[in-house]
């Protein structure tokens, strides 16, 4: 097909009258197939009430280029698509903007050229013939494109949050198109918002389930790409297959991301993520960023400047802040010489000694009352717990003060991770992306050690809710590895005789963490010696006393007495010290613990 055969077919449907833009998108795919011979243009109307662009061309099932167009005559700039083409520029870094006549060409969010191929005038539209030449070259330029290899953490963290954003927006979209009967036949997304509901955060909206389940995908394929040794190649597909077996959940999602299940108005936008890996050497370049940053932790560096980019009030909404290294040094070396001292655990946090417990497991035998029978085992003494372990920071600085005692003994640290370390180290968070960047940190850590992992043992991070016990399967298979996440993390809340609590919960003084149960957490807080507080303002008093970091004070209390011997180490708001409405907490922790250290 030649421009002026395409000029002349879209002026027929256009002299119509009736014709409006999806009407002559037959048209332009026409055109650019006959131009582009070994280009795949796609045209995606499925995939358009998300938010999708309308084209997509591939080569050798590659994404290369994407193209947006409105009506023939709708202006490209002003205010009216300002939004999503200012999105758009931001996530796709070959894009076309075009009314089927004017051509807009962004490379990066630049603007490289535009060329108007017809003119409207009166009731019909003619050619503009010297315009040919160079419409060839741009839409040439515009499909031979290939991303640059990139070599800054910076633009790459960049790139991932603006496909991330892209992402979150689709997800969105699909899941209120679901909402109002609007959608195509998969339903997965839906039900997967509805399983996370019932499992982890009961009054997260489809907006914030779209902003985690984005970065998750993002920050998965961050940590597939981080140990894929073929840089030439990596797709959604290769990431399911490197997504390491210590974290079970986060390997069936990616199962699912790489399948035929996938939800097709998500799929591209997968892919082109998975298009800004395979262009980044991400291990090589978290180890120059490492460097140029000037810390010993990137990870969490690029984690804060993708939020930054992703979002920065969800960056403060959700407490995803720096704990300074220092800081988490001390509070670790302290619990170290603590255990020395006090406990007389010569090797403090490093301790192999071990204790009986008894726990009960599920049974058919029906002499058992509710089904459970009693057995002891045999587990660690000195079992570290972080209920709140974001990104992994307190285990990961667990890990690094143990290994500075292993000097020389590479041998004996291969052993003793395997069976000392890996065993006691225990955490649970709420939110999948940070969930899944604890994972990874403690991955690559290990790793510098020079642990190379020989079985598939699991990481004892758990994607859980701490201050939640129980967690029904809804029937789904992503319900079902929500649970599974959920009954692992239960042994630790049940049986695990945790000695260690550490870490830095999350301050909410307006929580959603308010069921029955969650409440009772805070019940004790409102009694002195028996007596219960009388307080003049009952509604503000039970606020404050609702906050998250209290029922976490509540839940490493309730850790230490159950075995009747600990230590309780956070980072904490500091009202409960002077706070007349937490007299009651005071006069609980001061029954529970001998002694109790305060750095203010």
């Amino acid at each position: 097909m030649t421009i002026s055969e395409y000029i002349k077919n879209i002026n027929t449907r256009y002299k119509t009258g009736i014709s409006r833009e999806h009407a002559y998108r037959g048209d332009l795919q026409n055109l650019l197939e006959a131009m582009l011979k070994n280009v795949l243009v796609t045209n995606e109307p499925a995939r358009i009430a998300c938010g999708a662009p309308d084209f997509i061309l591939t080569h050798k099932e590659i994404p290369v280029g994407y193209m947006e167009a409105k009506d023939i005559g709708e202006p490209l700039t002003g205010s009216k698509h300002k939004e999503q083409f200012s999105r758009y520029k931001e996530s796709l870094p070959n894009l076309i903007f075009t009314d089927y006549l004017d051509f807009q060409f962004y490379r990066d969010g630049e603007f490289v050229t535009s060329v108007r191929i017809g003119e409207i005038a009166g009731d019909s539209i003619r050619v503009v013939p010297e315009a040919e030449d160079k419409f060839r070259e741009m839409i040439k330029d515009f499909a031979t494109h290939s991303l640059q290899t990139i070599k800054s953490a910076s633009k790459l963290s960049k790139m991932m949050a603006g496909k991330a954003r892209l992402l979150s927006t689709i997800i969105e979209n699909a899941l209120n198109s679901d909402e109002q009967g609007k959608s195509s036949a998969n339903t997965t997304l839906h039900e997967q918002l509805s399983a996370f509901q019932n499992v982890l955060i009961h009054d997260i909206d489809a907006k914030e389930f779209a902003d985690i389940y984005a970065q998750t995908i993002a920050y998965g394929m961050f940590a597939a790409r981080l140990h894929d040794q073929e840089l030439e190649t990596f797709s959604r597909q290769e990431a399911a297959r490197l997504i390491p077996k210590t974290n079970p959940f986060l390997r069936k999602l990616f199962q699912y991301i790489a399948g035929y299940d996938l939800d097709e108005r998500i799929d591209w936008v997968v892919d082109a993520l998975a298009d800004i890996f395979r262009a980044t050497d991400v291990d090589g370049l978290l180890r120059n960023f490492g460097k140029s940053t000037q810390q010993t932790d990137p990870i969490i560096h690029f984690y804060e400047t993708f939020l930054a980019e992703f979002d920065p009030k969800l960056r403060k909404s959700r407490g995803v802040w720096y704990t300074p290294e220092p800081v988490v040094n001390f509070i670790v070396r302290a619990v170290d010489d603590i255990l020395k001292d006090e406990f007389d655990l010569k090797d403090g946090l490093a301790d192999t000694s071990k204790t009986k417990v008894k726990v009960k497991l599920p049974t058919h035998d029906k002499r058992f009352k509710k089904g459970l029978v009693e057995e002891e085992r045999e587990v660690h003494k000195v079992q570290i717990l972080d209920p709140a372990a974001g990104t992994g920071t307190f285990l990961a600085e667990v890990i690094k003060q143990i290994h500075s005692k292993f000097e020389g003994q590479q041998g004996i640290w291969l052993d003793y991770v395997e069976n000392h370390l890996i065993p006691r180290l225990n955490g649970f968070e709420i939110l999948m992306a940070s969930y899944a960047m604890a994972h990874l940190k403690l991955d690559l850590l290990l790793q510098e050690t020079g642990y190379d992992r020989e079985s598939d043992q699991r990481f004892r991070v758990y994607l859980t809710n701490s201050l939640e016990e129980y967690h029904p399967d809804t029937g789904t298979l992503f319900a079902g590895w929500l649970s599974n996440e959920a009954n692992e993390a239960n042994h630790i809340k049940r049986d695990t005789p945790v000695m260690v609590v550490m870490g830095n919960p999350p301050y909410s003084i307006v929580s959603s963490n308010l069921s029955d149960k969650q409440r009772e957490m805070v019940n004790k807080y409102k009694y002195i010696d028996g007596d219960k507080i009388k307080e003049k303002g009952a509604l503000q008093f039970e606020k404050i006393l609702n906050d998250d970091y209290v029922k976490f004070l509540a839940l490493g209390e309730r850790f230490i007495v159950k075995i009747s011997e600990g230590v309780l180490a956070f980072i904490t708001n500091h009202n409960f010290l002077d706070s007349p409405q937490m007299r009651g907490v005071r006069w609980n922790l001061a029954q529970s613990f001998d002694d109790i250290y305060i750095i203010v």
